[in-house]
């Protein structure tokens, strides 16, 4: 009886305080998956505008699937964690253009050996329609617990809890758990404890509400809990904790990188390199990079046999600009970045190796944040 008091509390709270966001007002699985694959992210306020402008151009899951790939990270250039997008647009295209219809078909997409074996399953097993079950959405690539518990539930109210960062802050203050939020144990516990506080006759409407009361009303720092209508229940409030909770384990290690951008231009042409790998920046586009192990002056950086090597037989080589951006944080990462942009009255045999692209479509390849952040800045848009 408590724990469905405490659901129908949250869910009417829930339908007078709700935003009123696209994503909700739609059972379309591929726009549910969409707009959770973002709100992983990014706030909504931000979040909103990607959704749009990403479901104009993809409409739907064959749209994205006969995208090409450098469009696709264009249209997703400024959110970050660019291997999400690259598992959305691999994803979508082993659906054979419809979106599976049960979670252990959603659950099935994960790393590239799985991937494989579970696009072949979709269209051999369910004949390339999305799965319905929970088991067979966590099989898509890059879809993972929580998304394939909100995919099923928003999409096909089938009953299973979603717990994200927002979730893990509600329930630790609800019901005073201290347990680590980032560990093993602590994940199960929450994922468990959500799970039986479940509405399973609107598990749809449970899901977003605890979500949104936890984005709206549980915030991070300083929530209202005089007019929290869970305050008489909550034992973080009796106990004097909510300030406190919910409790990680500790701080990611964070390893500090020194990157010396070179904006090389001449002849109306700029150099661009397209990133391999398997780094989050695979397949975007970049200027000529040297990586230093510490912060180095433009004397120390040009003196160096890589630059020399690159810049080798080029009469006229001018520096007309040397920006000092802010550092851009990852997440086992701090980039210190530099960039300088260059004027050269011709291209090395070295250079060779770089895209040379005209200087007024450099906008048109999709960029890091981080390079994103240069070009605005250059062109005076944050000035």
């Amino acid at each position: 009886m408590e724990d469905r008091e405490i659901s129908d509390i949250l869910i009417r709270w829930y339908e007078e305080n709700k935003r009123d966001l696209p994503w909700r007002r739609t059972s379309d699985p591929y726009l549910v998956w969409i707009s959770e694959i973002i709100l992983q992210q990014t706030r909504v306020v931000q979040g909103l505008e990607y959704f749009n402008r990403f479901t104009e151009r993809f409409p739907n899951v064959a749209a994205l699937a006969m995208a090409d790939e450098d469009e696709v990270m264009k249209y997703w250039q400024g959110l970050g964690y660019y291997s999400r997008a690259r598992n959305l647009h691999a994803a979508a295209k082993s659906m054979n253009g419809v979106f599976p219809k049960t979670y252990p078909e959603v659950l099935a997409l994960k790393g590239v050996g799985e991937y494989t074996a579970a696009a072949q399953q979709i269209m051999n097993d369910f004949d390339g329609v999305f799965p319905r079950t929970r088991e067979e959405v966590l099989s898509l690539r890059g879809i993972g617990d929580y998304t394939a518990a909100a995919i099923c539930s928003f999409a096909y109210r089938l009953p299973y809890a979603t717990v994200d960062g927002n979730v893990f802050r509600v329930l630790a203050r609800l019901f005073d758990v201290d347990l680590p939020i980032d560990g093993g144990e602590g994940k199960k516990y929450f994922t468990a404890l959500a799970q039986s506080l479940l509405d399973e006759r609107r598990p749809d409407l449970f899901n977003q509400a605890m979500m949104e009361f936890g984005a709206l009303q549980c915030v991070p720092k300083s929530p209202d809990c005089e007019c929290c209508p869970l305050n008489g229940k909550c034992l973080g409030l009796a106990a004097r904790r909510v300030e406190r909770l919910p409790v990680k384990s500790g701080k990611t290690v964070v390893k500090p990188r020194y990157f010396n951008y070179l904006y090389i231009h001449g002849q109306g042409m700029t150099l661009l390199s397209k990133r391999t790998g398997n780094d989050i920046w695979r397949n975007l586009y970049e200027f000529p990079l040297i990586e230093t192990e510490r912060a180095v002056t433009w004397e120390e950086l040009s003196g160096m046999a890589v630059f020399q090597e690159l810049f080798d037989g080029i009469e006229k080589v001018e520096i007309t600009r040397e920006y000092v951006a802010k550092k851009h944080v990852l997440s086992h990462r701090v980039i210190y970045p530099v960039f300088y942009e260059i004027r050269v009255d011709s291209f090395s045999e070295c250079m060779g190796k770089y895209l040379k692209v005209p200087d007024n479509r450099v906008g048109e390849y999709a960029v890091s944040r981080l390079i994103q952040s240069y070009l605005e800045v250059r062109d005076g848009l944050l000035f």
